[in-house]
């Protein structure tokens, strides 16, 4: 099994007198830390879960290192041939890379992703030996991003339009993903009704296979969303880095001179006291620019007011008036009979009558 650079060893912290720990005690801690770690709520870059992903790394990398002492996997057998009891260690590798992948450190994020891609690579190909499920396995490494062929100064090209193969590429690989997370869920519903029978201690020696078998093969589905995570994140880190020691040159913007603003004065005075600072820009008040527009006649009603039409028609009406009122005091014949037929007519006539369309 793969196993990680420069990490402590936790066999040598223990008391010299002490029985070294089993390798069964090995997983089961480490497998429990990694639970903890991935159902927490408290941040994941916090001090204590930070703590918490290193003491289950070291533990399953002695657990892995105790693995391969007792060399209990061989290309040479087949699957039936392992214990019920040696399937779980199976999973080792998995869980290292999965508890590898909760480190957050920013100055270490390519080495770690390199590192858990390394265990799940390790995991799938011990997988693929056993025929355990049938899947594709990644390539082993991702060379196609490697930062020898990122552009100098750090600007991709413009995307060629995909052709129908790729397309059709894509839509496959689309499917595929569909149907992993498919599968993930119906074995993570299987699991979760045998789980409570093999924690108790009560399931047989087929429960416990097959339980350890389906614990397996999801995570097979698992490792496999994560390397395709994995090299889209080394892409982007690699030209990060491509871009911190080749910073991009940013293109020097042509000066453009500013525009003075034009100020509209209400009084002359602001005019000549604005206007010193704009000897260039027309400056005209208010009243200036109201006397030019009345001028070219672009005022309502040419800023005659509307009272003085209203003023005459009340003098129509009053010397209206003041001729009926003459015509009445000197007797007129013909107003005399127009005002009695009116009156006539009002008595024998109620009011509003003829008015048939209002209905008054």
């Amino acid at each position: 099994m793969a196993e990680r650079k420069n990490s402590n060893d936790a066999g040598e912290q223990t008391h010299p007198d002490a029985e070294p720990p089993k390798l069964s005690d090995l997983l089961d801690r480490g497998w429990k830390i990694f639970e903890e770690v991935d159902s927490t709520n408290e941040p994941l870059g916090s001090n204590s879960i930070q703590v918490k992903v290193k003491r289950g790394v070291d533990v399953l990398e002695e657990a892995s290192r105790m693995v391969a002492q007792l060399d209990l996997f061989s290309r040479n057998e087949e699957l039936e041939e392992i214990a019920t009891a040696d399937l779980k260690y199976l999973l080792l590798p998995a869980l290292l890379g999965a508890l590898i992948m909760k480190q957050t450190s920013r100055e270490k994020r390519l080495e770690i992703v390199q590192t858990a891609r390394e265990y799940f690579m390790d995991f799938l190909r011990r997988c693929r030996e056993y025929n355990i499920s049938q899947f594709k396995l990644p390539n082993p490494t991702n060379a196609n991003t490697s930062p020898d062929k990122a552009p100098e100064n750090g600007n991709s090209g413009a995307k060629s339009v995909p052709s129908s193969s790729d397309l059709v590429t894509m839509g496959a690989q689309r499917q595929a993903k569909i149907e992993r997370y498919r599968q993930k869920k119906l074995l993570e519903a299987r699991l979760s009704d045998m789980r409570r029978a093999v924690d108790s201690g009560q399931a047989d020696d087929e429960v416990s296979r097959d339980y350890y078998l389906l614990n397996v093969q999801r995570w097979i589905t698992v490792c496999l969303e994560e390397i395709e995570s994995i090299d889209q994140e080394v892409e982007i880190l690699k030209k990060m880095d491509v871009l911190k020691q080749c910073p991009v040159k940013q293109p020097t913007r042509p000066s453009h001179h500013p525009i003075k603003p034009f100020i509209l004065t209400k009084d002359a005075v602001q005019a000549q006291v604005f206007g010193a600072g704009y000897p260039s820009l027309p400056t005209m008040t208010v009243d200036d620019w109201y006397e030019q527009h009345r001028k070219h006649g672009a005022l309502p009603d040419q800023g005659i007011p509307r009272k003085v039409a209203v003023e005459e028609d009340t003098d129509v009406q009053e010397m209206e008036e003041e001729e009926k009122e003459k015509k009445a005091e000197n007797d007129d014949e013909e107003s005399l009979m127009k005002a009695r037929n009116w009156d006539d007519w009002k008595d024998t006539h109620r009011k509003g009558y003829g008015n048939r369309q209002n209905m008054g």
